[in-house]
């Protein structure tokens, strides 16, 4: 799949971010998904809801997939990002397991 469509629990995640829906944010993890925001790994329901709040929901966060491609259960994306804490692209690598996120991470800049 390479036509940017994301599988539903990535898009799920982006809704809730979009929607300044924490609960839905959390809600899209497993419970033992984590964040990882350059090396930092936020894990678990609090973890993941600690990361909402410092830099995504909290942040006034505005989340765009710009490029998708999925292989197997992981889906790399490229997508645009505008908050308080930061302004601008990254990319992102999401885990999916069954209809939930395992994982999201967001690698450091080269």
């Amino acid at each position: 799949m390479s036509d940017n469509t994301v599988p539903a629990p990535v898009q799920a995640m982006v809704d809730a971010i979009n929607a300044a829906d924490t609960e839905a944010f959390v809600s899209a993890f497993t419970v033992d998904g984590f964040v990882s925001d350059w090396g930092t790994v936020k894990s678990g329901p609090d973890g993941v809801r600690s990361w909402a709040g410092s830099d995504a929901i909290g942040a006034g966060a505005r989340m765009t997939v710009l490029s998708a491609v999925t292989e197997g259960d992981t889906t790399r994306i490229r997508f645009g990002w505008s908050s308080r804490v930061f302004n601008g692209e990254s990319d992102g690598i999401f885990v999916v397991e069954g209809d939930k996120l395992a994982s999201f991470t967001i690698p450091p800049a080269h």
